[in-house]
């Protein structure tokens, strides 16, 4: 599933061509995405302009002069930058036409991915009301999590993969923070000192900017809107490498399933 990064990089692909652009038209194909696109969304779009793509946790924020729609990846989706008149493909769900730029073409073989309204108060939306803060804002600190993460015996890394903690850290992300930071996957949140707090919040940073900075993580689906994959994926020190060698003490890396979600870590360098 695309997290931050990928969305980030997605935001960062497709920004620089729609700001200030007109839409021409919102042509959907298919309304039966995870939520149904709402019906009359193309007339609410319809030669709005666009201010700003901006990003909130893993949604993007298009905003408009008539108001904010806002989207989601899902599971396999990918916003693609469409030159010129090529005809849809089966999965090729709804096109954002623009006036003197590129077409947004959306594509999700799953259909996870969403199209809804989120008017005027975008931040009020059910879908973002409740989120925690932005793990690259000044918000999210040591004394943040440390204090949300008192008395609570839940594992650190499904805590910090829950969205109402921060937004955004998902479970690549999670596994390899937790690695930097030398801190097992397994330890309960509340029994972390707010000294290794420090080098937690430091580590989530670090990876999600080089992720950033690397255009996401391609595992399998993920490609940014010029079509490009994410090279984080060969930066990865612990996530999906099972058995090999730790790249600081040689170990064997090991895999477990915490929160249903596989974690993987070496447990000689994180206590």
């Amino acid at each position: 599933m695309p997290e931050l990064p990928e969305v980030e990089t997605t935001r960062l692909g497709i920004a620089s061509h729609a700001q200030g652009q007109r839409i021409r038209a919102l042509k959907v194909r298919n309304r039966s995405l995870r939520w149904p696109v709402p019906r009359g969304l193309e007339a609410r779009l319809a030669g709005a302009r666009i201010e700003s793509v901006d990003r909130r946790a893993k949604y993007l924020l298009l905003r408009t002069d008539q108001g904010t729609a806002l989207i989601h990846l899902g599971m396999t989706g990918v916003l693609r930058l469409v030159f010129g008149e090529k005809a849809p493909k089966k999965h090729d769900h709804y096109d954002i036409v623009l006036e003197n730029a590129p077409t947004i073409r959306f594509t999700d073989p799953r259909r996870f991915g969403s199209l809804l309204w989120a008017g005027a108060r975008p931040a009020q939306h059910a879908l973002l009301r409740d989120l925690g803060p932005e793990p690259l804002s000044a918000d999210f600190d040591a004394d943040y999590l440390y204090r949300v993460s008192r008395g609570r015996k839940v594992s650190i890394k499904p805590h910090l993969m829950n969205a109402k903690i921060v937004v955004g850290v998902g479970n690549i992300y999670a596994s390899e923070s937790l690695f930097r930071a030398g801190i097992h996957p397994r330890r309960p949140a509340g029994r972390i000192s707010l000294e290794r707090m420090h080098r937690l919040v430091g580590s989530v940073r670090e990876v999600l900017t080089e992720s950033i900075q690397a255009g996401g993580t391609t595992l399998r689906d993920f490609y940014s809107g010029e079509g490009k994959p994410g090279y984080f994926t060969q930066e990865l020190k612990v996530y999906d490498r099972e058995h090999e060698p730790c790249p600081t003490c040689g170990a064997p890396l090991r895999q477990e399933v915490l929160g249903q979600r596989s974690s993987f870590f070496c447990a000689k360098c994180q206590r």
